[in-house]
Parts: C-alpha cells; sequence; structure tokens
C-alpha cells in the first residue's frame, strides 16, 4: 500500500512524508554494520541477501494478482467530478499528524503544497549499488523528471551538484546508517522522524519526507529512501510515487482510480489520471498554503475544462 503523509513540526513548519508499505508479512532482519564503500560493489550480507529474496516474493505475489500495472489506466473511466474530488482528497488531505511520540495515523485537512523553486533532484547510491544498476536508475528518472516537468510546465530535472531534492539507493544496512546525512539535509527532524528511515519496517517499501518552510507552503527540500533491494518494477514504482507524492501530492485516495495514489497497488506507475492530478496541482489559478475550501471552486472549474465537462 502507498501511504501520503505530511507532518508538522516545531522548528521548521511543515513536512511531508510518503510511505509506500507491502501488505504481506515479513521478518525485520537485525541491523549490521554498514559496510566500507568499495570500487566494486561487496557481496550483498545476509540482511540484504534477505530482503532481496523477500521483495522478489512481494512484486511476484502482486503481478500474479494483476497488480502492479504499468500502463496508463486508458481503460478506467472517470468524470471531471471524480477527479476534482480525488484531487482534493490527495493534495489537501494528509493521513497522518505529529503525537507527542511520532507520526499517529489520523486522516486531517491541511494546505495545498508544491515546489515553486526549481526541483533540482541528485541521486545518491549506496556501495552496493552495482554501476550497471545505477546507469539505468539514473537513465529511468532522468526520462520520469522530464516527463513531470512537461507535465507540471516546472523545471524539474536531475542535478547532482546543487540537489534540493535528494533520493538516496541504499541497501538495508547502508539505509541503517543514514541518520547523519538525513539531519544535514533536513534540520529540524524529530528523533522518531529519523527512526521513521533507520528502522524502516519490511512491510515498508520506501519513504520520502518534503519540507516547506515558515507558512508559505511551498515545498523547499526532499529526501527519499528506496531500497536497493527492491526487484525492477517495485523499484521504478517506488520512484515514481516518491517523486510525485514529494511534489504536493502527499495522501491516498481508496476511490484514486486509474491512480498510483490508492493503497490497492493495482498501477505500479504514474498514469493519466495522476498526470492531471499534477496539472491542475501547479496551474497558476491555484497557490500554495491555500485551503480546501479556498482551492475547491478553481479545482472543480479546471476538471471541468481537462475533460471537457464530463461530469
Amino acid at each position: 500500500m502507498h501511504l501520503g503523509r505530511r507532518i508538522r513540526t516545531t522548528a521548521t513548519a511543515f513536512m511531508g512524508l510518503a510511505l509506500a508499505a507491502c501488505t504481506l508479512p515479513g521478518p525485520a532482519p537485525t541491523p549490521r554494520a554498514l559496510p566500507a564503500a568499495t570500487a566494486a560493489p561487496a557481496p550483498p550480507t545476509e540482511r540484504s541477501a534477505a530482503a532481496a529474496v523477500y521483495f522478489a516474493q512481494v512484486q511476484q505475489t502482486l503481478l500474479s494478482q494483476g497488480l502492479l500495472r504499468s500502463d496508463p489506466g486508458t481503460d478506467v473511466p472517470y468524470t471531471d467530478r471524480m477527479l476534482a474530488e480525488n484531487f482534493m482528497r490527495i493534495a489537501l488531505y494528509t493521513e497522518y499528524r505529529r503525537g507527542t511520540s511520532g507520526l499517529v495515523r489520523a486522516e486531517t485537512e491541511g494546505e495545498l503544497r508544491r515546489w515553486e523553486v526549481p526541483v533540482r533532484v541528485g541521486l545518491r547510491f549506496g556501495a552496493s549499488v552495482p554501476a550497471d544498476r545505477q546507469a539505468t536508475d539514473r537513465a529511468q528518472v532522468a526520462s520520469y523528471l522530464a516527463r513531470l516537468s512537461r507535465i507540471t510546465g516546472h523545471p524539474i530535472a536531475l542535478d547532482d551538484n546543487d540537489p534540493n531534492f535528494l533520493i538516496h539507493v541504499v541497501s538495508e544496512d547502508e539505509r541503517i546508517a543514514l541518520g547523519p546525512r538525513l539531519r544535514a539535509a533536513l534540520p529540524g527532524l524529530a528523533p522518531g522522524d529519523i527512526a521513521g528511515v533507520t528502522n524502516l519496517p519490511s512491510t515498508t517499501y520506501c519513504v520520502v519526507y518534503a519540507l516547506s518552510e515558515g507558512s508559505s507552503g511551498a515545498y523547499t527540500r526532499a529526501f527519499a529512501v528506496v531500497r536497493a533491494e527492491h526487484p525492477d518494477l517495485l523499484r521504478l514504482s517506488c520512484l515514481h510515487e516518491e517523486i510525485a507524492q514529494a511534489l504536493g501530492l502527499p495522501n491516498d485516495s481508496p476511490r484514486a482510480r486509474p491512480s498510483i495514489f490508492n493503497d490497492d497497488e493495482e498501477f505500479a506507475l504514474l498514469t493519466d489520471h495522476d498526470e492531471l492530478l499534477l496539472r491542475i496541482l501547479y496551474s497558476r489559478e491555484l497557490r500554495p498554503g491555500m485551503t480546501a475550501d479556498e482551492a475547491q471552486p478553481i479545482v472543480y472549474s479546471l476538471a471541468r475544462r481537462l475533460l471537457g465537462g464530463n461530469s
């Protein structure tokens, strides 16, 4: 399942957290120390090897159930009203709020959030990731970012020199050691937020934090983690959803279809419906910080224009 979350912190105003979680149970192996980086990938640790087997089984099970579709979902009809309602739920509501001991599941109304500055994505690979796998990931992410930029009309591209959105593709052992890098990238994160990454359970596929400073509702930084042990489609699915969620679509809706912003795992990759959600989100008629009441009439008008009033 994919869970979209956004939380408030004392030091930095608002944060958006999106997690993708597996519906199948699996044991969480005991952490190991992070191996030293080498020119060639070291053999996988017992923990990493077990995770690779587990996630291969997860992907195969989902595929055998007809899930993780990679098509754009053109066979699934929806109306402009359905599109607008899906947008309101996915962009203007959150699944989690901050409690005294960390995140608490409680869907609440939020404000519209998106990037106003160019999104500069930097890919960071653990030493465990082979060079050919890195090249494939880099090519897929670059292509996807170019697509997102075309859809939104917003500058979104790879930039390893000056990134404001870091994506770490790491093994189990490497992820455990990410705490310092996460704190450096997003100062003000609570210990529970750091633990949400370093202690990521096996039922969670990937995670992203997006940060907006002050009360503007405009994202300025993001940090995502994708498991290096994922097989190809599950890995690409994580990249598609976490990047899209960090653009300002942090929630999920069981009614959203065809969509990756749904807990049912039917679609693995961004659909035509999801492209329309992003076009609405980055419309100049909307602005970061809008409440649901302020955004709703504009959203419904945009959806009618996009779909020709097909209510």
